[in-house]
């Protein structure tokens, strides 16, 4: 692993992190981007949780803190049921964090369910859809839309392209966010004009949400604490216990003091992602596998891949695959490759599946990018549930719940656009097969996340005018935190407001914040998940750490 990632692993005692952050060149950095709200994030003590961890008993015990954990004891905690969460590295540092960034239904499912007249997958994608509306409700300061193009280079192509994506619009029925049209040659070069533009006829453009998905985790788990859950990271389940034949919690390590104990609950669910499995086996050593794990890689480039801010879908790759260049966070990503893989707990990327994105990226684009474009690049595995296919890009990415022969309650497979749902149909479960009190029915579809209350469009030039901030500085404040960014900066004061690394909007009060409100621990912890930096430019990121740390140790 290369200065980019390994540099930003402090904590002795944590496994490699799943991702190589590679600070492959000093890429040039462009910077085109760019309401009050009193909600606190309270119940993330990571001292006082712990404590309490240890001395109270539960209803339920969720293990994992990625999107899929923090969504059950979100839904759980929100019915009124005890609920405790445990995460064994940092939140949402797994899979949860090394997304696409997209909330969609899966235009890919859809060409699949048209083409082989597969009811399965245009279900998926239907599910999909509907719960990206909601998050685009629920979340709105992490949640938005974005215009993505397809380019045709046939007029059959774009007569395909754009009835598959009238389809995909009458998929999302009301829920849909904007309509899908025909772009001209013009119109498309206007959008990209690194574009090949040989034979190029035209495209059609279509409408998908985005989103910070490590934040959006946070954001999750500080409403399930909202809700009265008790979540803790660094804490490492050992072995599950039991009590007449049934399970009734789990034996613990706390990876920080090293002290081991037991927490007591009542019924208990493996939301372990990737990790699934081997959490499986620990209730039934001769449990039969029920994940086909894919390494998945990404490429971070600079903005300048994506001028006027549309996604890129390149729709079919030799291998069968759809490719993404999409704008994010002042940046652009790339990806992604899908390599079936043993469960690991630090996929890597490898340099042939590095030199593959850039290829393919130059099979579309003129002239192509190369490795002195590549700011940092990461990879993480997709939780599949195995199916009869030959390849993993072929399984539907739909969840599975198994209730083992002791009540370990598994969900896995999904992906971050229906955790919700997931985790309601997990908790349904869980009440029926546990036998738990819970004192409502599912609140997840209304309850907006932490954050939400008090962001509006006009909260980025709000911020700005009061605090004097650039326009940058306030647009990613506004959006990483939502409401929570005014109490953020009034705790910071001016002393806070100085950028961590020059061409990028993130500022000192972010990395005490993190370790107060959020519970971070590493300078890793900050940079790639509390911000992003690390994920965007990791070179940026490894000079940032020194400060980072020195700063954490002063946080008091």
């Amino acid at each position: 692993m290369v200065a980019g990632g390994a540099a930003l692993r402090a904590d002795p005692e944590r496994r490699p992190a799943p991702a190589r952050l590679s600070a492959m060149a000093a890429c040039g950095r462009t910077r085109p981007r760019l309401g009050q709200g009193r909600r606190t994030m309270s119940g993330m003590n990571r001292a006082e949780n712990r404590a309490r961890l240890e001395r109270e008993s539960f209803d339920v015990l969720v293990i994992g803190g990625g999107a899929t954990g923090a969504g059950v004891a979100l839904d759980a905690a929100s019915r009124g049921l005890s609920v405790a969460l445990v995460e064994r590295d940092d939140f949402a540092s797994g899979t949860s964090s090394r997304s696409t960034k997209l909330v969609h239904g899966g235009v890919r499912y859809l060409d699949a369910a048209v083409m082989q007249r597969d009811r399965a997958q245009f279900h998926l994608v239907r599910e999909a859809l509907a719960e990206r509306a909601i998050l685009l409700d629920i979340a709105p300061h992490l949640v938005h839309p974005l215009r993505t193009v397809v380019p045709a280079y046939t007029l059959r192509q774009a007569i395909f392209y754009r009835v598959g994506l009238w389809l995909y619009d009458r998929a999302a029925g009301a829920a849909a966010i904007g309509r899908s049209h025909f772009l001209s040659r013009a119109q498309m070069l206007a959008s990209f004009p690194r574009l090949k533009q040989r034979g190029l006829k035209g495209g059609v453009a279509y409408y998908d949400g985005q989103f910070d998905d490590a934040r959006m985790a946070l954001a999750v788990l500080a409403t399930a604490a909202r809700e009265s859950a008790l979540v803790v990271n660094r804490v490492e389940v050992v072995a599950l216990r039991e009590a007449g034949g049934r399970l009734a919690g789990a034996y613990v390590r706390d990876r920080l003091d090293g002290r081991s104990f037991n927490v007591h609950a009542r019924a208990v669910v493996n939301a372990t992602g990737p990790g699934s499995d081997a959490m499986r086996r620990m209730e039934h050593p001769e449990a039969t596998p029920l994940l086909e794990p894919s390494r998945g890689t990404h490429l971070a480039l600079d903005r300048a891949w994506v001028p006027k801010g549309d996604g890129l879908l390149i729709p079919k790759t030799p291998d069968g695959r759809v490719l993404f260049l999409l704008p994010w966070q002042g940046g652009a990503l790339a990806g992604t490759t899908d390599v079936a893989t043993a469960p690991s707990f630090d996929p890597e990327p490898t340099d042939a599946e590095i030199d593959y994105l850039l290829a393919q990226l130059g099979e579309w684009l003129q002239p192509a990018p190369d490795r002195a474009a590549v700011c940092a690049s990461w990879a993480g595995l997709r939780p599949l549930i195995a199916e009869a296919a030959t390849r993993t890009a072929n399984i539907v990415r739909e969840h599975h719940i198994e209730v083992g022969p002791k009540g370990l309650v598994t969900i896995a497979g999904g992906k971050w656009t229906t955790y919700r749902r997931m985790a309601e149909e997990t908790v349904d479960r869980l009440v029926e097969t546990a036998g738990l009190n819970a004192h409502s029915a599912c609140r997840t579809r209304e309850l907006r996340l932490v954050g939400a209350e008090g962001f509006d469009e006009h909260l980025p030039q709000a911020l700005a005018t009061r605090h004097h901030l650039d326009a940058d500085i306030a647009d990613h404040l506004a959006h990483a935190y939502g409401g929570l960014a005014e109490q953020l900066l009034e705790e910071a004061g001016a002393a806070g407001m100085r950028r961590l690394a020059a061409d990028h909007p993130y500022i000192e009060a972010e990395v005490c914040w993190a370790q107060r409100h959020e519970m971070a621990i590493t300078a890793e912890d900050v940079l790639a998940r509390r911000m992003r930096l690390a994920f965007l430019d990791a070179r940026a990121a490894t000079e940032a750490r020194p400060r980072v740390q020195a700063m954490l140790a002063g946080c008091g």
